[in-house]
């Protein structure tokens, strides 16, 4: 520092009077505010004066005569301002409990030879903002809501205000919004409104803000004002999307309207002509932007390309799922043909940049976002692009592989659910969204024999030991339906796919012993809880019919574990179907169970197959005939066919229970003997059950 300046802070440090102190504070702020201060100077003023001097200031009340009311804050906020310079000093516990004091000066009318002071706290919120606890202190002590304030009534430097709010939203968005949605919503209400309304480049810089302002939660659609704005985002996506824009325009727009979908699916776009074809044309734009850029040669070496693809993944997959949609669909018929044959061309662009990805890049976050989307085309459009899809199976298993090792290996917890290009760290579960896709392919031999060849088997019964493990480690969630879970029922389905089309493959592949064994633990455990009952009924009949096929292996000689798992087979099975009084009269008819009822429309075809692979496991199991007697599913079911009105059982059901019985009464003289002793003969002859009849008449 200058001579002067060291000559005012030795008067400083030996000042005998408050007016000889605040003479020499004054050239010393004067020195500060004309950026005459480095780092060492700054050190002797904040040894010479301490926190004492300028919180004193911030305190005190009249001014020396002739200066301004304010003049002593105004000091004191100057001196704080030149402190938080030093990252250090921006972080003590004398900074951050003035944050109160900084927040009121932000909300109090501000007159114009106030605006330094203004200055300085904006200087003291940013230098603590860029602390490590600075921006936890700042949410707590209220900065967020005079920040909001301070937006909304234009105040001096609310330019200022909105950049720190970006900052603060963009490290605790979720707590921002909890403590001060009503300020937040004044926000955006304010955005939107300038959004719809400004008609030069401020529009496109405003799409650049707003999506930092689009809360998951609380959900924007449940509040009227927030409807409100959305609506007028909407609206002013419209407009913008509707015109010929450069391409510097068009990306953050996309941006923008990928961020409400993320947060609201199409809850945003209104029903009626003008939503369906803002809806159509926001999925043309996405699909001709994935296009444009990944059939490129080096599609993605342009700056910030990969944010605004994924932006266009986020709207793609809208427009599958609007065009599946069945009730109330935003779009019509012809616009569904007509983006299905769009969408099919971006995802020929998608496999055309996912062939040539190298080894090396395979950390890369875009790499997961385009194996995810095309995993939502796979789970969904099966016929079309087959051939391309094929060609690239190997790398999709190998890449899902990759990914599931280094995650496991890491023990890191399952991926959130959003996908976000920047800073989310190394993806883990790619093989999450690539199983639906999976399952329809195993049902087809040529897809199947490359998925087969590729290990994609070995790989799905790991991760199915694996999600069985995330789980039942979990305290059981409220929605019964979680991803795991879906998972497993989906995995399920891709084994079932197996077992009928390539059994060979389960006898000799020693993975399908280890899932045998996972399966016969599981179903015991799984059964009791009524809202597994979906999940259940996968692994009761996958295991059943991977029995049929494994009988003679060592997982199943007839330990402890084999007949939990079938004593929780049969229970499963016989315990589907009871005796319902018909309203009016005074007959009974045959219904379905009312704990089945709910998941009977996703079960009821395994629960036929369970039946059919139960009378194949009969033979098979020699002590199995005795289970079932154990569980009494011989008179149960005996007291059921006696009770009802024949002509509620259909044939389909007659049939399988034909099949089990026939298979009992063969095998077992115990089990025919109950038959025969509870009026076998005759419900048999009754529903037709001519093998039956024909197995008990035989001596």
């Amino acid at each position: 520092g200058s001579p002067a300046l060291r000559r005012c802070l030795d008067v400083l440090r030996d000042a005998r009077n408050d007016s000889e102190q605040f003479a020499a504070l004054l050239l010393v702020t004067k020195a500060v505010r004309a950026g005459e201060v480095d780092a060492k100077t700054r050190r002797q003023i904040f040894n010479a004066i301490g926190f004492t001097f300028p919180t004193r200031l911030l305190a005190s009340g009249k001014p020396p005569p002739g200066c301004p009311d304010h003049t002593f804050r105004a000091l004191g906020l100057t001196l704080l301002a030149c402190f938080c310079t030093d990252p250090e000093l921006a972080a003590h516990s004398q900074i951050l409990n003035k944050i109160p004091t900084f927040n009121d000066i932000l909300v109090s009318p501000c007159n114009p030879d106030s605006t330094s002071m203004v200055d300085d706290v904006y200087q003291c919120l940013s230098a603590v903002m860029a602390t490590t606890r600075g921006p936890r202190e700042l949410v707590t002590k209220g900065t967020v809501s005079a920040l909001c304030q301070a937006y909304v009534n234009c105040s001096y430097g609310s330019d200022r205000a909105l950049a720190l709010l970006l900052g603060l939203l963009a490290i605790a968005e979720e707590k921002c919004w909890q403590r001060d949605a009503p300020h937040l919503l004044a926000v955006l209400n304010k955005l939107s409104d300038d959004f719809l309304k400004t008609e030069d480049m401020t529009k496109f810089e405003l799409c650049k803000v707003l999506p930092h302002f689009i809360p998951l939660s609380p959900p924007l659609t449940q509040d009227p004002q927030g409807s409100e704005c959305l609506c007028r985002l909407y609206k002013g996506l419209a407009n913008i999307l509707g015109s010929k824009l450069s391409q510097s325009q068009r990306d953050p727009a996309l941006k923008l309207a990928a961020c409400l979908v993320q947060a609201y699916g199409s809850e945003w776009i209104p029903a009626g002509s003008a939503g369906s074809k803002f809806l159509a044309l926001l999925v043309n734009l996405a699909c001709v932007e994935v296009r444009l850029t990944l059939e490129e040669p080096d599609p993605l070496e342009v700056e910030g390309k990969k944010e605004v693809v994924t932006a266009c993944y986020v709207l793609i997959e809208l427009g599958i799922q609007e065009c599946l949609r069945e009730e109330k669909p935003l779009l019509e018929e012809v616009q569904k043909m007509q983006l299905m044959r769009i969408m099919e061309e971006a995802f020929g662009a998608v496999i055309f940049y996912l062939r040539q990805v190298k080894q090396e890049e395979l950390r890369d976050p875009f790499i997961f976002a385009s194996v995810r989307i095309l995993g939502a085309w796979m789970a969904e459009e099966t016929s079309s692009l087959k051939q391309e899809i094929c060609e690239l199976l190997p790398f999709l298993v190998l890449y899902a592989k990759k990914l599931f090792k280094e995650g496991n290996s890491a023990g890191s917890p399952p991926q959130p659910e959003l996908v976000s290009t920047e800073g989310s760290g190394f993806p883990q579960d790619a093989l999450r969204f690539l199983l639906p896709g999976f399952c329809h392919l195993t049902a087809e031999d040529g897809p199947r024999d490359i998925l087969i060849s590729e290990g994609a088997p070995a790989l799905l019964c790991e991760y199915f030991l694996h999600q069985w493990e995330v789980l039942t480690s979990k305290p059981a969630s409220p929605t019964p339906l979680t991803s795991p879970e879906m998972s497993l029922q989906t995995m399920c389905g891709i084994f079932l796919n197996l077992v009928v089309t390539a059994p060979d493959l389960i006898r000799q592949d020693k993975t399908f012993s280890s899932l045998m064994d996972m399966l016969l633990k599981s179903l015991p455990l799984l059964l009791p809880q009524k809202d597994h009952l979906a999940l259940a009924a996968d692994i009761a009949t996958l295991g059943l019919m991977m029995a049929r096929i494994l009988a003679g292996s060592t997982v199943l000689q007839g330990t402890q574990r084999t007949k939990e798992f079938f004593e929780a087979a049969i229970s499963f099975l016989s315990q589907a179907h009871t005796a319902q009084a018909e309203p009016g009269s005074d007959s009974l008819t045959l219904a379905v169970s009312p704990a089945y009822m709910g998941a009977w429309a996703d079960i009821s075809e395994l629960w036929f197959l369970g039946m059919q692979a139960l009378a194949g496991c009969i033979p098979l199991f020699p002590w199995l005939p005795q289970a079932v007697l154990q569980a009494r599913w011989l008179e149960g079911l005996s007291e059921l066919l006696t009770r009802v009105a024949a002509a509620s059982v259909d044939f389909e059901l007659i049939a399988a229970f034909q099949g089990v019985l026939v298979e009992l009464a063969r095998a077992s003289k115990p089990c025919r003997d109950m038959i025969l002793s509870h009026h076998g003969r005759e419900w048999a002859n009754l529903y037709g059950m001519a093998a039956l009849e024909q197995c008990l008449s035989e001596q």
